[in-house]
């Protein structure tokens, strides 16, 4: 999804109807980190009768039940959106969400953080800790902007990896911990060099300022697939190390393309506007989608069920990376 100069930030998404809840209420209960932190393993079928048959069906029933015990989530971008749809959906499935967003104006957001900043990003953390008694199950990023400006790589890029990070200790607390982000098929756009490797290398005021050059230039319109393609490159770098893989918590990425939300309105709004952003992200199944479209996909792969999905960019864009990249 190209972004515009005057797109509105959603840069945090926002969820469901209840207010903002006390420390107290999204304390973890005290779980035993076990096994499953990396998924249930498969059983071979074992026939009846079988010594073993007894023990295979109570890891059946375990595993089954694993898969719908409640969970603790952490949804950035909460307030509007894929967050906040979401949340939603998590909530209704009957787990704890915590949402996150610049300010807790919304409902369903309980902690008010500025990610294109590293104060902001240290509150998220800070808060998040105390919320939760130190222990997660899933975080899900969905926080991002879409402004020709240096801050979108900011918050796209620094404030996304920043909150995985931050987080992972207590993922590595919580139980069949997962952690996803939300990138976009614009990340197979043609970027900036400058701002993708000074992004990956950690120098955020070396991107930012390269972000700065290509708006001075007037190619702005690089910055956002930019910061997606450096989001995109850094989960299929970490999801397999130790941190990561080796602690049992698969890391992905999504890519929508042109999602029905606040940051893609005013765009959508404009005939002319609408034409590039359809000729930039062709979406010939269904064509745009709605936040509560692209949910399903963030909920499973943040669920227990996904035990080996690990690294990967998952594209859910009506078919636009396949028609851009055809021979890939």
């Amino acid at each position: 999804m190209p972004p515009s100069p005057s797109t509105s930030s959603s840069s945090f998404s926002s969820s469901s109807s209840s207010a903002s809840p006390s420390a107290a209420s999204f304390s973890a209960s005290t779980r035993t980190p076990g096994p499953e932190a990396g998924g249930t393993p498969a059983t071979t079928p074992t026939p009846a009768g079988s010594p073993d048959a007894a023990p295979a069906r109570t890891s059946e029933v375990a595993a089954a039940a694993h898969r719908t015990a409640a969970r603790t989530y952490l949804v950035t971008g909460a307030a509007s959106g894929i967050g906040k749809a979401t949340a939603d959906r998590l909530r209704a499935a009957g787990h704890t969400v915590i949402g996150a967003d610049r300010t807790r104006e919304a409902d369903g957001v309980a902690i008010a953080a500025d990610l294109a900043t590293e104060s902001g990003r240290a509150e998220l953390a800070s808060q998040a800790r105390e919320l939760t008694g130190g222990r997660l199950d899933a975080v899900i990023a969905c926080a991002g902007l879409a402004h020709f400006l240096p801050a979108t790589v900011r918050v796209n890029y620094f404030g996304a990896v920043a909150t995985l990070e931050s987080l992972r200790p207590l993922l590595a607390a919580g139980t069949a911990p997962r952690a996803v982000v939300v990138a976009s098929v614009a990340a197979v756009h043609p970027t900036d060099p400058a701002i993708v490797e000074a992004s990956l290398a950690g120098d955020e005021e070396a991107a930012a300022t390269a972000a700065q050059n290509a708006l001075d230039r007037g190619e702005g319109h690089l910055i956002y697939g930019s910061s997606k393609a450096a989001l995109a490159r850094w989960v299929r770098h970490a999801a397999v190390t130790g941190d990561w893989a080796g602690a049992g918590i698969p890391l992905n990425a999504i890519g929508p393309g042109t999602v029905l939300t606040p940051m893609t309105e005013g765009m959508l709004a404009d005939p002319d506007l609408r034409k590039v952003v359809d000729t930039s992200v062709p979406m010939p199944l269904n064509g745009h989608a709605r936040p509560e479209q692209i949910a399903p996909l963030l909920a499973w792969l943040s669920s227990p069920e996904n035990t080996h999905v690990t690294g990967q960019l998952l594209f859910v864009d009506g078919g636009a990376e396949a028609l851009l990249r055809p021979t890939s």
